[in-house]
């Protein structure tokens, strides 16, 4: 009997995956183990193998959708089985991909229809009325409709789409019900996920629409598609719903220099020799971060959630693009556990083998760009958060010596970003100032703690 392929679950906080690629075309022959599709969060990707030998009978889904998890993506048989007896013998069928609308990639899967609700009953073509319970849109709040004679027609409801984020299935459900949609989502791609619906927000501001590419020859358009996609999603909606504010300091850097030196020279048994630079700027963040608890916050909508505890995300560069592994319970470990997990997180990242929930869940982020010989930056939020701060390159700078005599200094760079819709200025330049002595005495900040 034919089996359905489904679309597997990566992750506690993942409630769908983008298909990026089939590797088995229809009615090829395919053993259990392999792989037949590759798919992706919202910063890793995993191989699907078949599950079970025969033959892909269909493919159920295109690359480049982005399908909720368990959900069927194809179809495994004997060569000429009935691949729809299959779906129909338990598994859910599938809902072909919608037209994509005006607002970012939102999930093509949907809800079942559910029973007629008095707005409905507005004079509505059957293409408007099937895609408003596709995706949730009450028609009672739509403006007289553009058909003949105030008629709400596929369009009305498309434009309705284009003014709110993109909903995964499991809220869109929820917004069928009546739930509130808030200004932006957390889950894949700045999407508004079920967690998000929790609180009461303000309706989003309609999305900005993609100026035309300009004409004539000599250039090459490249679709942005997969991770590249996403990020881009997720930083212009972080743009968008927040009121980002950046500070430029700088702290001085001997101490820190020569801590480093001091650990790469000390006894391998303390767990110190690897720790970096940028360990020992996360250390310190993850120090100063409680003393300030807005700014160990997330922004959602009207509701400010402040955690207990500091989990540490930080920039990692790879070859597929941008990640920010957490480190969970950052102002709790010691330098040697911090620099440990660091390492073994940005690994992961770096092989392609981070796991979903490492990547999420952020409260403070930190980004380092001081390898690169950055001087200065302007870091951009990882929304809800509101603060992130930004790490350049330790260069000379003159400064005045004890007797007035110009010297040379070496300091490091910071940039702090925060939302100004929960920080303000001042709050913020004190912040900036903490983050900067904590760097410059990281050796007393390291010493408080009493263990490595």
């Amino acid at each position: 009997m034919a089996q359905v392929l489904v679309m597997p679950r990566q992750g506690n906080t993942v409630e769908s995956c983008v298909l990026v690629a089939w590797k088995v075309a229809e009615g090829a022959t395919v053993a259990a183990d392999q792989v037949v599709c590759e798919v992706e969060t919202d910063k890793a990707t995993f191989e699907v193998p078949a599950g079970a030998a025969g033959v892909l009978l269909k493919r159920l889904r295109a690359e480049g959708d982005d399908v909720p998890v368990m959900e069927p993506i194809g179809v495994i048989g004997q060569a000429g089985e009935d691949w729809k007896r299959a779906l129909e013998g338990g598994a859910p069928e599938p809902t072909a991909p919608a037209p994509a609308p005006a607002a970012p990639a939102a999930a093509p899967a949907a809800p079942a229809p559910s029973p007629e609700a008095p707005g409905e009953r507005r004079p509505m073509s059957p293409r408007a009325r099937r895609l408003a319970r596709e995706q949730a849109v009450d028609p009672a709040g739509l403006p007289a409709g553009s058909g003949p004679g105030g008629r709400l027609i596929e369009r009305d409801v498309r434009g309705a789409l284009s003014s709110r984020p993109p909903l995964t299935a499991a809220a869109r459900a929820e917004v069928a019900a009546g739930a509130p949609v808030p200004a932006m989502g957390t889950a894949l791609g700045g999407r508004v996920g079920a967690g998000d619906l929790a609180e009461p927000a303000p309706a989003a501001a309609p999305a900005a629409r993609p100026a035309p590419a300009a004409g004539g020859a000599g250039y090459t358009d490249t679709p942005l598609r997969s991770i590249r996609k996403i990020i881009a999603e997720r930083m212009k909606a972080s743009l968008q719903s927040t009121a980002q504010l950046t500070f430029h300091g700088s702290a001085p850097a001997a101490r820190i220099l020569a801590l480093r030196e001091r650990f790469k020279g000390s006894d391998p048994a303390l767990g110190l020799t690897g720790v970096t630079v940028g360990d020992l700027v996360m250390y310190a963040a993850a120090r100063v971060v409680p003393q300030f608890p807005a700014l160990n916050s997330h922004l959602l909508g009207g509701t400010l959630r402040t955690f207990e505890r500091v989990h540490l995300g930080f920039a990692v560069d790879t070859p597929r693009g941008l990640l920010v592994p957490v480190i969970r319970d950052a102002d709790t470990l010691s330098l040697a556990q911090l620099s440990a997990e660091a390492k073994r997180l940005a690994g992961a990242c770096l092989g392609g083998a981070i796991s979903p929930d490492d990547l999420a869940g952020a409260t403070f982020t930190v980004s380092n760009l001081g390898a690169l010989g950055v001087e200065s930056f302007t870091p951009v939020l990882n929304a809800p958060e509101v603060g992130i701060l930004g790490v350049s390159a330790v260069v000379p700078r003159a400064a005045a010596g004890p007797d007035g005599a110009l010297l040379l200094e070496k300091r490091m760079g910071l940039s702090l970003t925060v939302d100004h819709q929960v920080i303000d200025g001042a709050p913020a330049a004190r912040i900036l100032q903490a983050f900067s002595a904590a760097i410059a005495d990281v050796d007393l900040v390291w010493a408080q703690q009493g263990r490595p």
